[in-house]
């Protein structure tokens, strides 16, 4: 895939889809997202996000998470294909 397909998960639109591709922290940001179920390969859809760099929902493993826009901008994900 293009590399113009990662971004990381605040720029996501509500509703998109993808992989996480890569996560751009530290050992305790990457066990605490870990804990959530948030790894590299694992498929999640953005559900919302709040203005002014509020938390980030996802879906991950049929439920839902929100994360930290800090953490969620060091998030990095493979979108998926529009077919």
């Amino acid at each position: 895939m293009p590399h113009r397909d990662l971004i990381t998960l605040t720029r996501m639109q509500t509703g998109q889809s993808g992989q996480v591709a890569e996560i751009r922290g530290g050992f305790g940001m990457v066990d605490r997202l870990n804990a959530l179920g948030i790894i590299p390969g694992k498929r999640i859809t953005k559900i919302s996000s709040m203005f002014a760099r509020g938390p980030v929902a996802i879906e991950v493993d049929r439920g839902q998470v929100a994360i930290g826009y800090g953490m969620a901008n060091k998030i990095i994900i493979q979108l998926d294909q529009i077919r």
